[in-house]
């Protein structure tokens, strides 16, 4: 199985088979549509979807890490703004003498499954779509291939860092530094990494950017690609659907305004 410097999970379901750019469209038409939207069963049901194709992709396991990160800010947008929204008036329930109200409450409702969608919406960009296919289809349609550059090293730039923070740590431990213990021996323990990280990003980067030019990436005109374009699940007709539901969501917020 070919290695990529990613988080892409590599695997066989219908969702890896579908092109890249339908997921990025899927995406973009689940975010808006969940500004468009704000009664809270129609943005559970858009929390949904990507956790559907999550776990139909077998990686929803992998995202429950950036869940739980996010689970503070949640827990603060609902303690603040069930206690102190603006427009608060109809009282939900006491605890002890903080009082939580149902307007405030749904308001920060609204706010999370919000956060949740943004976060389950990625999650299926970042695990199920290889970097290298997303670069290779957008720059098929037009993109500038230093946008697809930049895009890719967005991809891979967090995964590159882990594994050069792990092989710098074995090295400093092997002369001798403690990176375990208390809290000042780990503090103690960043300074010599941080060092030898940063140089290593830009050499790395010097190396990169040497053999893109022997390569003739800055060179106008068509470039050629080393991959042949697959054929992807769905084809035009994922597309076309993804469109007619962002119209659908958008027609019904502009006749909730009318009404």
């Amino acid at each position: 199985m070919r290695q990529t410097l990613s988080l892409y999970v590599p695997g066989n379901s219908f969702v890896h088979k579908v092109s890249p750019l339908t997921k990025l469209l899927f995406v973009m038409v689940v975010v808006i549509s969940s500004y468009l939207l704000s009664s809270l069963p129609s943005l559970g049901v858009l929390f949904l979807l990507p956790i559907v194709l999550l776990l139909a992709a077998g990686v929803f396991r992998r995202t429950l890490p950036i869940y739980l990160v996010s689970l503070l800010a949640i827990l603060t947008i609902l303690i603040v703004q069930g206690m102190s929204y603006t427009g608060n008036h109809t009282l939900a329930f006491e605890l002890g003498v903080f009082s939580f109200y149902q307007e405030g409450l749904v308001f920060a409702g609204r706010i999370c499954l919000r956060l949740l969608i943004l976060i389950s919406a990625f999650s299926l960009i970042i695990f199920t779509v290889d970097p290298e296919e997303l670069v290779s289809s957008t720059v098929r349609i037009g993109l500038s291939p230093r946008l697809g550059y930049v895009i890719l090293s967005v991809f891979q730039i967090i995964p590159q860092m882990m594994t050069t923070v792990a092989t710098i740590t074995d090295a400093q431990r092997s002369r001798g530094m403690k990176t375990s213990g208390n809290v000042i021996a780990r503090l103690k323990g960043i300074f010599p990494l941080i060092g030898p990280a940063v140089m290593n990003s830009l050499i790395a980067t010097r190396e990169r950017s040497m053999a893109l030019e022997v390569r003739a990436f800055s060179r106008k005109g068509q470039h050629s690609f080393i991959r042949e374009q697959r054929k992807y699940l769905g084809g035009k007709v994922l597309p076309v659907c993804l469109w007619l539901c962002l119209a659908a969501v958008i027609a019904w917020r502009i006749f909730e305004w009318l009404r």
